[in-house]
């Protein structure tokens, strides 16, 4: 009886220090557990805090040329690259001149460039989506011989800069007699091999289902382009809209070499007036530039949901 006793009373001590043993690795556990939690949170506030620091960095870097443009374009003529100014009052004029935005009109022929930039830019960008579009369809949808080997030679176009077709370009519209028309301003920009790359890929996404019950209507491709194609790539055409205003509005090079005539200047070549060959009107050539970007700012707040849709979807699919 008393062996019995004493077996139970030994299992019981063994259950109670396995219980002991069990409940402190348990609670080590938890502990290291609790650690980790700990460790992993500081490590991604940090990353976050690091993250939060490079895009401060990057946002005001991006920002401060068009602050500084801003508090220019409303300084006085003499405020801006003074000598014995704070630093501050180059962000911050001491008087907000308006007029500068007024006298913009009246120094310069500035509708007139206004006008030129958006005519020029309007139909550059026609022409570009409604050939990228065709030509994109084309290549995604038809079958034809050799239609493969035409795309890529299409694609190989890319790799050439523009700087090497510049000169053949212009010796063409020479032998026309476009020089200095808008002839030669829009008709070699309405075309792009990139346009049509990146619709023919959003193409190749759309479900072909839509098409074969259209062709069983008996909907013949110039329907099936216009009512299924063009209203499914609403993304696609807003974003090679957005990247083709753009392009044209600022373009520089090409208007500076086709025309002669400032009456078909467009603005960034109208805006060397402000620079004279003794100085630079620096509060008239910002408050231009602020002029300038208007449109564009515009144009992509309009868009804006499409665009970054259509960037998405062109990126991932295809």
């Amino acid at each position: 009886m008393g062996n019995h006793i004493d077996s139970m009373i030994r299992e019981e001590m063994k259950q109670e220090i396995a219980a002991s043993v069990s409940r402190s690795k348990r609670k080590k556990t938890v502990k290291i557990m609790t650690e980790l939690k700990e460790k992993s949170l500081l490590k991604r506030r940090l990353q976050r805090a690091v993250l939060f620091i490079v895009l401060a960095v990057g946002a005001v870097s991006m920002a401060a040329p068009f602050l500084w443009m801003v508090s220019t374009s409303l300084a006085e003529a003499g405020q801006v690259f003074a000598e014995n100014r704070p630093w501050w009052q180059e962000w911050l004029p001491a008087s907000f001149v308006w007029r500068n935005y007024l006298k913009v009109w009246s120094v310069v022929p500035f509708a007139q460039f206004y006008l030129n930039s958006i005519f020029v830019s309007l139909c550059i960008t026609f022409g570009q989506v409604a050939t990228s579009s065709m030509a994109a369809y084309a290549f995604a949808r038809l079958n034809f011989p050799g239609r493969d080997k035409i795309f890529f030679g299409y694609l190989a176009t890319m790799m050439i800069p523009g700087a090497v077709t510049m000169i053949p370009v212009f010796i063409l519209l020479r032998h026309f007699g476009w020089i200095d028309t808008y002839k030669a301003l829009i008709l070699p920009g309405i075309f792009t091999a990139y346009g049509t790359f990146m619709l023919r890929q959003f193409f190749l996404t759309l479900p072909k289902d839509l098409e074969d019950a259209a062709k069983i209507d008996g909907c013949s491709y110039i329907r099936i382009f216009w009512h299924i194609i063009l209203p499914l790539s609403k993304p696609a055409l807003a974003t090679l809209t957005t990247f083709t205003f753009m392009g044209s509005w600022m373009n520089l090079m090409w208007p500076l070499i086709v025309v002669n005539t400032h009456t078909k200047y467009t603005l960034p070549v109208g805006l060397a007036y402000f620079q004279g060959v003794h100085g630079t009107d620096w509060t008239l050539l910002m408050a231009a530039s602020m002029l300038m970007i208007l449109p564009i700012l515009i144009i992509f707040l309009f868009n804006q949901r499409f665009f970054v849709e259509g960037i998405k979807l062109t990126g991932i699919k295809g």
